[in-house]
């Protein structure tokens, strides 16, 4: 496993704790201020990992199609892909 994997599995378990705290925090009533608060960081982390994601997979379809012919199919396929993760 490369360092961006390594970097994109450890955010992911970090935002698998945070959930776990948010399910703790409702499941002992704290403050819904406190909770939206989580919430929004676990938004953040969460599209952070997505645009990672997306950048990772981006790079090495780039330098893919920059060893071959040239085949633009792959500018589709994450101009697709891009569409998914903005909605």
């Amino acid at each position: 496993m490369d360092e961006k994997h390594r970097q994109i599995i450890n955010r992911l378990n970090r935002i698998e704790g945070q959930v776990k705290g948010i399910r703790k925090m409702i499941e002992e009533g704290q403050n819904c201020a406190e909770i939206l608060m989580q919430v929004a960081a676990v938004k953040a982390a969460i599209n952070k990992v997505g645009t990672m994601v997306f950048q990772t997979h981006f790079r090495s379809c780039l330098e893919a199609a920059t060893e071959k012919e040239p085949d633009l199919d792959f500018v589709d396929e994450l101009m697709n892909l891009l569409g998914k993760y903005i909605s």
